[in-house]
């Protein structure tokens, strides 16, 4: 994309949720783990909220088999509406669960080739223009959301933008890291030059300790990079590898998340989000406070 190129606003988010979700089976064998409660909200609820806050208007969801609840969430229930209505009950907690016709599209990843392409998949939807993607596993808790702070940088420099965060050397195999360059302030965010992608590296190899966080700013030549994109790390299209081929050919930053994450990909990482999202409820804190003191103290 040339330097003078206009900035074109981000209106399209791309959400993969066709996984399995093994890690938490047996209670994903039947319900999709995007559908799991953190406390009263799905998680993929969370992401949903994330991406209106940052003013995106079509949500494209890749899906796979048995993820049919994810499409139903965000539908209108008539038989529930209509009961709460008669029983003179507020429809107003349903209100985040309803999208406007045509804003929700769907298409299927029929084969898990992996991150990479479960995006290329949505190809079509995307078109020729930038898009948002979100990880759903990757709760981000922030103020403003996470995506709103990278749609803020965007405006300003364009280009390809990705979520990173700060993690100690000893996880670094676990993610995407990039290879950081010049920083760079612009109003709400500090920016750092990305000059390298590095798919799960060793602790050894590894060009720095800021990992890629599961939200991606991306314009739409990555899917042609996709198209010809061979198998990396775990034998999977990555979605890392393409991004990597784009560095130098447009403007690549990162933008570091002044927010909370919570890896709710990992079971220890799902209790985790609940009880910290517990405690910053008014209407339970106290409660849930109380709660975890009496567990540690009955050891």
């Amino acid at each position: 994309m040339p330097e003078h190129a206009p900035i074109k606003p981000i209106r399209t988010a791309v959400f993969p949720v066709a996984g399995m979700g093994t890690r938490f089976l047996p209670a994903t064998k039947a319900i999709p783990k995007e559908m799991l409660p953190i406390i009263d909200r799905p998680l993929i609820q969370y992401a949903v909220d994330e991406a209106r806050e940052a003013g995106i208007e079509q949500l494209v969801f890749v899906t796979g088999r048995g993820k049919t609840a994810i499409v139903e969430h965000f539908d209108h229930a008539f038989e529930l509406e209509a009961t709460m209505r008669n029983r003179s009950k507020t429809l107003e907690i349903l209100e985040p669960t309803r999208i406007e016709p045509g804003n929700l599209v769907t298409v299927r990843q029929q084969v898990p080739l992996g991150l990479g392409h479960a995006i290329w998949c949505a190809r079509a939807i995307v078109g020729n223009e930038p898009f948002a993607i979100f990880l759903p596993d990757e709760l981000m808790i922030g103020e403003p959301g996470c995506m709103r702070q990278m749609v803020d940088a965007y405006s300003h420099v364009g280009g390809n933008l990705i979520s990173v965060l700060e993690v100690p050397y000893d996880e670094v195999s676990s993610y995407g890291v990039i290879a950081p360059g010049a920083r760079r302030e612009v109003p709400g965010a500090t920016l750092t030059e990305v000059t390298g992608l590095v798919e799960k590296p060793k602790v050894d190899k590894a060009p720095s300790n800021l990992i890629v966080s599961g939200r991606y700013i991306l314009q739409p030549e990555v899917m042609n990079v996709l198209k010809t994109q061979e198998t990396g790390a775990g034998g999977e299209i990555q979605l890392t590898d393409a991004m990597a081929q784009m560095i130098g050919n447009q403007p690549f930053h990162a933008v570091t998340f002044a927010g909370k994450r919570y890896d709710c990909g990992s079971k220890v990482g799902f209790v985790e989000a609940t009880v910290a999202l517990a405690l910053a409820r008014p209407d339970m804190a106290d409660d849930v406070r109380a709660l975890l003191k009496r567990l540690l103290e009955a050891g």
